[in-house]
């Protein structure tokens, strides 16, 4: 990846990679899940933490074989069935891991194995007569007859815990690289009379993760997955390829989304709720009924309520919107709480930040802020008043009150005539004098 970050920690669709991974594996049912990472890979383990796995480090890279073993003192009270996987899959399902175990049950073990369209250097998986893996040849290592079997491992295996670890005790690094490989292990199960039987899965499932192309192929293949999910359940979109979902983007039924929308994590969006062209969302709930945009930011903490609209280059922060308000045009809402059918007029800021801290604005429902407005906070405006335009208020205002602070007009009748001509003099006199 030429990164000093761990490439499983590379994000697809707004998670890690990795963070894929543990949550097909949670979806097909797996109590536990133990993270092998290098000893320098504390983004990693505080990660797996986080995600609710347990950590272990593989001390040496030794190969595949090694790393899977170097799971077994984490698990050495454990009883049951296991799937070994690669972290750098973010494309796999639960479909697969439940297979994988609904496979092992029945054979004693169970390996994954796909076709792609381009075979490549991927090793292959050779079967017996019943349609048991009988062995897997690294492509260096194939035979021209070989090399045509279109079936390549995917390095996903699914075994009974305890004789998986008693076979990788057994792994040795008799080869040119001097690691101990994962795909040796069927070879020791056969010895005992175990047949390892064969999961076949989509090709996009399979993608790893090695280089920035690659990560670049997987958003890729991950975007058209979340978009045809969201259509499936009835979610409006015209332009579906140039719309950008996040692992957890939440599209009710009936909701429109419009070409050019970033969905950022966290994000939920109502029934009848239109989300205009070129917004950018993230860490918001927008409500029923509620329009969004075209070219709006609602940041982390923002909910709007239903019936809401926030529009062209508006952006939310931290606040919550009421039922029917509206705010059009050309404002900063942070930190904030706008009651009921209250209007946002164009311009409007909420100056919630003093340098050192964030600081709440509370608008009463059915207040009315006039444009080009500065609100510093802490401020309360109360139900019903009437905020003039142009006015910096700094103290609360009352519940149907008017408040107005711009300076009082002032009007002089025939100066503009008066200032043009003494310019014109002025600028011609300059003109004769060079």
């Amino acid at each position: 990846m030429k990164s000093a970050m761990p490439k499983v920690m590379h994000a697809v669709a707004g998670l890690p990679i990795l963070g894929h991974v543990i949550t097909a594996m949670r979806g097909a049912g797996v109590a536990r899940i133990v993270v092998v990472s290098h000893k320098e890979g504390e983004d990693i383990r505080a990660f797996a933490t986080g995600a609710g796995a347990e950590s272990v480090i593989q001390t040496e890279q030794l190969g595949t074989g090694h790393a899977a073993a170097s799971a077994g003192a984490a698990l050495k009270d454990f009883s049951g069935a296991l799937v070994v996987a690669y972290g750098d899959m973010p494309l796999v399902t639960a479909a697969t891991f439940e297979a994988s175990f609904a496979a092992q049950t029945k054979s004693g073990m169970a390996i994954v194995g796909f076709r792609p369209k381009d075979t490549a250097a991927y090793g292959r998986m050779i079967l017996d007569g019943q349609g048991f893996l009988d062995r897997i040849v690294e492509f260096k290592d194939a035979s021209a007859e070989e090399r045509a079997v279109d079936l390549c491992n995917a390095g996903i295996l699914a075994a009974d815990a305890r004789s998986f670890f008693g076979w990788a005790a057994k792994l040795e690094n008799n080869n040119k690289q001097g690691e101990y490989y994962l795909i040796d292990v069927p070879a020791f199960a056969k010895a005992e009379g175990v047949r390892c039987a064969v999961v076949e899965a989509g090709e996009s499932e399979m993608i790893g993760v090695n280089s920035r192309a690659e990560l670049a192929k997987a958003e890729a293949a991950m975007q058209k997955r979340l978009r045809a999910r969201a259509l499936a359940n009835a979610v409006g979109m015209t332009a579906p390829e140039t719309v950008f979902l996040s692992y957890d983007t939440v599209l009710e039924a009936d909701c429109q989304i419009e070409p050019y929308v970033v969905f950022a994590p966290g994000v939920t969006v109502r029934a009848g709720a239109r989300i205009r062209a070129f917004s950018h969302l993230e860490g918001t709930v927008v409500g029923k009924d509620a329009i969004v945009g075209p070219y709006a930011r609602l940041r982390q903490g923002t909910v709007l309520e239903e019936s809401v609209h926030v529009g062209n280059f508006v952006e939310v922060k931290n606040a919550r919107l009421e039922k029917g308000v509206k705010a059009n045009h050309l404002s900063y809402l942070g930190d904030a709480r706008i009651g009921e059918a209250a209007n946002i007029g164009a311009g409007t800021i909420t100056c919630n930040y003093d340098g050192f801290e964030k600081h709440r604005t509370e608008i009463g429902a059915g207040a009315f802020i006039g444009s080009d407005t500065a609100l510093v906070a802490p401020v309360k405006i109360g139900d019903g008043a009437v905020v003039g335009a142009g006015s910096v208020v700094t103290k609360d205002v009352a519940a149907g009150a008017l408040v107005v602070t711009r300076a009082e007009q002032k009007e002089i009748p025939g100066w503009a005539e008066k200032f043009r001509t003494r310019k014109k003099a002025a600028k011609a006199a300059k003109t004769k004098d060079k």
